[in-house]
C-alpha cells in the first residue's frame, strides 16, 4: 500500500528509543518525520509527493543543485535531531519506498548490517576537522636590479626555496594534528581534500578527516583541537559536530555522505524501489 498522499522518504535506522522528537521537526517536502518500527529496529520516515520523488522527476531535481541543497538540509535536520536522542544511521539522501511494506523489506533484508553498526556505533558521534593553509607569501625582490643573471638566479631559488620550506612546515603539521587527533579516537578516516572551487573556502585543504569518539569524551577532544589552533597561527582549524557517525558505518548501510559545506551529489541519491 502506498504511503497516503506520496511516497515513504527514509532518512534512518535506529533502535527503538524512548525519547520524543522535536515536535516542531520537519523533514524533506515540510513533512514531520515519524517512525516506522519492524522487529528490533526502527526506520524514521516521512511522507514525500510522488510528484517530486518518483524515479523521472526526482532524475531531473538531482540536476537542481538549489532544490539538492534545500533537501540535503532538511535531511540533515532530521539525522540532527535524531543525533540527540539516539544513534542513526544515515541512509543515502533521497533514499524513496513505494510504500512501508517496501521500507519493512529493506529493513529485514539488512537486518544483520544495521545491528553490527549499530552495536559498533552506540554512543559515538562523529567529529569533522579540517586544516586550510593559505598560499606562502612572496618574500619581496630586493631593491634595484640583480648584478648580474646569476645573482638573479640565485635569489629567485632562495625565495622559491622559502615558499616550499612553509609547504612543508604545514604538511608535516597537518600529519601530527592526524596522528595527534586519532589517538583520542576510536577510529578516523581521511577523506579526500577539498576543492576550494567547489567549496568556496580561501585556502590549500591540507587534512579532511573525520574521527569517532565517544560521547562522553567529546568535550576533551574538542579541546585538544582547540589547543591546536593556539599551534598553528598561519593555518586556520576548523572543527564540526558532532555529527552522526556518516564515515563509519557499514558499507552494506549505504550512508549519506559526510557533512559537507556543497551539496551532496546527485550520484550519491537513493534509488527508488
Amino acid at each position: 500500500m502506498t504511503a497516503q498522499g506520496g511516497l515513504r522518504y527514509v532518512y534512518a535506522v535506529c533502535r527503538p528509543f524512548a525519547a520524543a522528537l522535536q515536535a516542531q521537526l520537519t523533514g524533506v517536502a515540510g513533512a514531520p518525520p515519524g517512525l516506522l518500527r519492524h522487529r528490533g529496529l526502527v526506520a524514521v520516515v516521512s511522507t514525500v509527493p510522488e510528484g517530486d520523488f518518483a524515479a523521472e522527476p526526482l532524475r531531473g531535481h538531482l540536476e537542481d543543485l538549489d532544490w539538492l541543497a534545500a533537501t540535503a538540509r532538511a535531511h540533515q535536520g532530521v539525522i540532527d535531531a535524531l543525533t540527540t536522542v539516539t544513534t542513526p544511521l544515515p541512509l543515502r539522501l533521497a533514499t524513496v519506498f513505494r510504500d512501508d511494506s517496501g521500507v519493512r523489506t529493506m529493513m529485514e533484508a539488512r537486518e544483520a548490517d544495521f545491528l553490527r553498526a549499530l552495536d559498533r556505533l552506540d554512543g559515538r558521534v562523529e567529529w569533522g576537522v579540517k586544516l586550510y593553509v593559505d598560499p606562502p607569501e612572496q618574500a619581496p625582490a630586493p631593491a634595484g636590479r640583480p648584478a648580474s643573471g646569476r645573482d638573479y638566479l640565485r635569489q629567485r631559488r632562495m625565495r622559491t626555496h622559502a615558499q616550499e620550506e612553509q609547504w612543508r612546515v604545514a604538511e608535516e603539521f597537518a600529519r601530527i594534528l592526524h596522528q595527534r587527533l586519532s589517538e583520542r579516537a576510536e577510529d578516523s578516516r581521511l577523506h579526500p581534500p577539498q576543492n576550494a572551487m567547489l567549496s568556496g573556502v580561501s585556502g590549500k585543504n591540507l587534512l579532511n578527516a573525520a574521527y569517532l569518539v565517544p560521547r562522553a569524551d567529546s568535550e576533551e577532544f574538542v579541546e585538544l583541537v582547540d589547543r591546536t589552533k593556539d599551534e598553528a597561527p598561519h593555518m586556520r582549524v576548523e572543527l564540526t559536530g558532532p555529527w552522526a557517525a556518516y564515515s563509519f558505518t557499514e558499507p552494506a548501510v549505504e550512508p549519506m555522505p559526510a557533512p559537507a559545506t556543497e551539496p551532496a551529489q546527485p550520484a550519491e541519491a537513493g534509488e527508488q524501489r
